[in-house]
């Protein structure tokens, strides 16, 4: 048995034949799910290594989708049972699912701090609501965009008019940049775009500052929530945001739902997002009328399972202590961020330094082992699972890796994020790091092949288990 010991301060015992892990100091880090009566579904899940048994299934790719949190399956479960299609049934559990499906948007509503007036309309994800905004833009409205934004909302604006600003060196060259942005638009309406949280970097946004900066221009400003809302309280009111758009998969509540909640006047004015039943009023030989907001965008037979889902994660997370799950997950990524600072070889990428505000996303590279070989590793050997690639931000990943000098000799490049998230564990970091320290040192122990565009080892006794019928 071979012992693998890091003597700088707090670091793991490693066992590299069982892939164990003992923190040095107990009380530093939790042990367990650090959210108590937040509990994840599939936590404690364990997953099998190539090189034979198995491992605690350690989740470091929140960023990307989130496991549900064990209320909410519980409450979908309750609600599938009386399961019916909603509006216009006379059925008791028509009737039942209406009534939920309705008074879901007031939890929600209250979760992104929604005004009284504000709509609150059901979509699939962020980037459908995103799409939802452009479709509802006034005639010469133009956009105001960073480069650093997530695709769902760097691209759905196409038609109109957009200023793609360049990657700020800091949250006040943001705020300097949406200024002169503002003021430079044509006449018009006009919309900035801004992320809460980088996806890419998990760097915290002046979302409050961005906004007072729109509307002192005549602007509005539409938040990316997608990765805030998951790990920071906020408040749209309060940011003086117009327009907010998450996803239930980031937010624990994976059942294919998402909202945009903001202003009214330009969602009610535009005509119908899909058109179809639920969205329509009058249906006549030669005319159509739709329906008011919110249904006025919502055609076709709604995700009341989604929706109580989103509903019921809003409300639960709203009741525990944000300031204290924030805090947790903070120590948690300054742990990770600055230990994998310290691997020789490694660079840990950020737009504004590691003093930045972030929420727990780290991406990093490694110099010497292309990141999806890492990924492959990480997952194979450890029973860790990361995201690989540029994370549907690519302008902003060529922009940190190039300024990094980590990116290919055509300027692209792919890294390795790392999200925590509420089943994460001191342990799963500490894995983490220790994979790393070895990957980066002695590289894969395993030798891989490349299989549909990605590395696999070339003997690998892992199966996958059966989950669905017709997979048997």
């Amino acid at each position: 048995m071979t012992t693998f010991v890091d003597l700088c301060s707090d670091s793991p015992i490693v066992d590299a034949e069982t892939a164990q892990f003992t923190p040095r100091q107990a009380d530093v880090f939790p042990v367990g799910p650090h959210a108590p009566g937040l509990d994840i579904v599939g936590a404690g899940t364990t997953v099998p290594l190539a090189t034979g048994g198995s491992i605690e299934y350690a989740n470091l790719d929140h960023g990307a989708s989130a496991p549900a949190l064990r209320a909410v399956k519980e409450t979908v479960d309750a609600v599938l049972e009386r399961y019916a299609s909603v509006h216009r049934g006379a059925g008791f559990h028509s009737q039942l699912c209406t009534s939920l499906y309705e008074g879901a948007r007031e939890p929600i509503r209250q979760f992104v701090g929604g005004r009284a007036d504000d709509a609150v309309i059901y979509t699939r994800n962020t980037t459908d609501s995103f799409n939802l905004l452009a479709h509802c833009l006034p005639a010469g409205t133009t956009v105001i965009v960073f480069e650093t934004e997530h695709h769902a909302a760097l691209l759905p604006w196409r038609g109109h008019r957009v200023i793609r600003l360049a990657a700020p060196d800091s949250p006040a060259a943001a705020v300097d940049a949406v200024e002169r942005a503002v003021a430079l638009a044509p006449e018009g309406p006009k919309l900035v775009v801004v992320t809460g949280a980088s996806n890419v970097t998990g760097e915290i946004w002046p979302i409050a500052d961005l906004a007072d900066a729109a509307h002192a221009g005549g602007a509005r400003l539409a938040l990316d929530a997608a990765q805030l809302a998951p790990h920071r309280p906020f408040s749209i009111s309060e940011f003086g945001a117009d327009y907010v758009a998450l996803s239930g998969h980031k937010l624990y509540a994976p059942y294919g739902s998402g909202v945009l909640v903001g202003r009214a006047d330009w969602l009610a004015e535009a005509p119908p997002y899909l058109v179809g039943g639920g969205a329509t009023a009058t249906v006549g030989d030669h005319s159509t009328t739709w329906k008011p907001l919110p249904e006025r965008h919502e055609a076709g037979t709604p995700n009341v399972a989604g929706v109580v889902a989103l509903a019921t994660a809003c409300h639960v997370l709203r009741q525990a202590d944000p300031y204290a799950l924030a805090d947790i997950e903070s120590r948690l990524s300054e742990r990770l961020s600055s230990e994998l600072a310290r691997i020789p070889g490694v660079t840990v990428h950020s737009l504004w330094g590691p003093a930045a505000d972030s929420i727990g996303v780290v991406t990093f590279t490694l110099k010497s082992l292309p990141a999806n070989l890492v990924a492959s590793a990480l997952s194979a050997e450890w029973g860790i699972g990361v995201r690989d690639g540029a994370f549907c931000a690519q302008p902003f990943v060529r922009k940190l890796l190039g300024d990094a000098g980590c990116a290919s000799p055509d300027g692209s490049g792919h890294a390795i994020r790392a999200s925590i998230g509420l089943g994460t564990t001191g342990e799963h970091v500490e894995r983490l790091l220790a994979a790393v320290r070895r990957l980066a040192e002695f590289g894969p122990a395993l030798e891989y092949t490349v299989v549909d565009s990605r590395p696999q080892p070339v003997a690998d006794v892992r199966e996958q288990p059966v989950l669905a019928p017709w997979l048997g």
